[in-house]
């Protein structure tokens, strides 16, 4: 095999227009984007399996019903000409490692691209089904998996093209939670307590108008927090400060268009009982925002916050993982308030409509990366005995246990690689750090379908639907 290795060179960062605000003081917004669009020399090597031109349309086959492994660790350096249409959304999938992002075909777990990126690079989906939003050193970086679809009333048009780290970044001092709701993409910055959010849909013309036109409320406080932005445009936010964050606040709309940069921007409608230790967020079914407690769940529906309760003084779910086909909010739960590093062994199951929560014991421990949902709404957990534990969410009885990896062992650095569940439709991806695999579980099936070994050990794992 040839393999023939591409080094861009060194480009910078797009540099900052200014634009002034209230006080006169300058804020930066990006310019629009120049060819190559990278910011340091990396190598993006793309799979040889068959040539540029028959990867980018999709040359292996689908996966089959007994597992299948392939080597996602060989990969040829090559360049790509003009995007190709495809017949369809081709997914993608996007894995971190130390020192880059590594792009993959969600189908075949064959590699597309290696984007080599310095630094402990946490991965979000963007929201427009093409972008990665990559949380690195003091901003949120666009990282462009190359595949989307152009819509064209009753059809569209899929493409796939060579993956990229982009130019462009929204600036953040010390990036946290990417929130995805309501059309909207919400960035909260731990490090100044600014939220930014823009239209998720937006961002899918990055390469011909630049980045999407936000609007930025900024928090009284800096704090490890999260936003949800609703679909009348009202903001939810956690509220606290560097040492405890206790309760989460209903705000107004914003006022005009454009970037905002000031609280009084958006007026507080509401106020929710104490949350201590509020940590995370989900949505549930149409219209339920729930946020984790130290001492149960903040249920934000109707206009109205209500608080769920956990049994115990101490019973924090900090975790959680939420469906559109489902009122019930898988979350962790821990009553160690001490451990340095607590294992539980129970789930938490709260129900957003009758006000319950259901804890039920796996008989394994599990991660803050093992929390999944099906397409049905089916609560998934990634345990530590190495399978895939499938649940009734209403009633939390197992409905089938899938083996996928060896057994393991959480670490006690949460930076730390470990096995990590991903959910794109009906498959399950979960990755194997102590190995370098990567596993697709057809949920319909029940089975491993496919199995790749990487060319690095996973850490994050996310992706694109294109």
């Amino acid at each position: 095999m040839i393999i023939i290795s591409v080094m861009l060179p060194r480009r910078p960062v797009l540099a900052a227009r200014t634009t002034t605000r209230r006080g006169g003081r300058p804020i930066a917004a990006f310019a629009r984007p120049f060819t190559l669009p990278f910011t340091r020399p990396r190598a993006i090597r793309l799979a040889a399996a068959c040539g540029a031109a028959l990867l980018l349309s999709g040359c292996a086959g689908s996966p089959g019903q007994e597992p299948a492994e392939s080597s996602a660790g060989t990969s040829r350096n090559v360049e790509t000409a003009e995007p190709a249409e495809l017949r369809a959304p081709k997914p993608r999938l996007a894995y971190g490692y130390e020192g880059g992002i590594g792009v993959l075909d969600a189908a075949t777990l064959e590699p597309v691209a290696d984007v080599e990126l310095d630094g402990y690079n946490r991965i979000s989906p963007a929201g427009d089904g093409r972008h990665v939003l990559v949380a690195a050193d003091d901003s949120f970086r666009v990282l462009d998996a190359g595949v989307w679809t152009e819509r064209h009333g009753d059809h569209g048009h899929s493409y796939a093209a060579q993956p990229a780290l982009t130019d462009h970044a929204f600036e953040a001092s010390k990036p946290g939670h990417v929130v995805r709701h309501a059309g909207r993409t919400v960035l909260f910055s731990d490090g100044s307590g600014k939220v930014e959010s823009f239209e998720s849909a937006a961002l899918g013309e990055l390469s011909e108008d630049g980045l999407p036109e936000t609007i930025t409320y900024t928090a009284p406080e800096a704090h490890h927090g999260v936003a949800v932005e609703l679909e009348d445009g009202k903001l939810l936010v956690t509220a606290g400060d560097e040492d405890a964050r206790n309760a989460v606040v209903l705000l107004g709309p914003a006022a005009g268009s454009g970037p905002k940069e000031t609280s009084s921007d958006r007026k507080e409608i509401l106020s929710s009982p104490n949350c201590p230790g509020v940590h995370g967020e989900a949505v549930a079914g149409e219209n339920a925002v729930i946020f984790g407690c130290e001492d149960g769940m903040l249920v934000f529906k109707d206009g109205r916050f209500s608080k769920i309760s956990s049994p115990d003084a101490y019973g924090r779910m900090g975790n959680q993982a939420g469906s559109p086909a489902s009122p019930v909010v898988l979350g962790d739960y821990k009553v160690d308030k001490d451990a340095v590093l607590e294992r539980p062994t129970r789930i938490s199951l709260v129900n957003t409509d009758t006000k319950v929560l259901k804890l039920v014991e796996l008989g394994t421990s599990y991660s803050f990366r093992s929390l999944g949902r099906g397409p049905a709404g089916e609560a998934l957990v990634l345990g530590t005995d190495g399978a895939l534990h499938v649940l009734n969410p209403v009633t939390g009885t197992t409905v089938s246990t899938v083996p996928v990896v060896a057994a393991w062992q959480e670490p006690e650095a949460w930076q730390d690689p470990r096995p990590t569940l991903y959910v794109q439709g009906s498959t399950a991806y979960v990755t194997e750090p102590a190995t370098r695999k990567i596993h697709a579980v057809d949920l319909k099936s029940g089975k491993t379908v496919r199995t790749a070994t990487l060319a690095h050990t996973p850490d994050e794992l996310s992706g694109v639907t294109g």
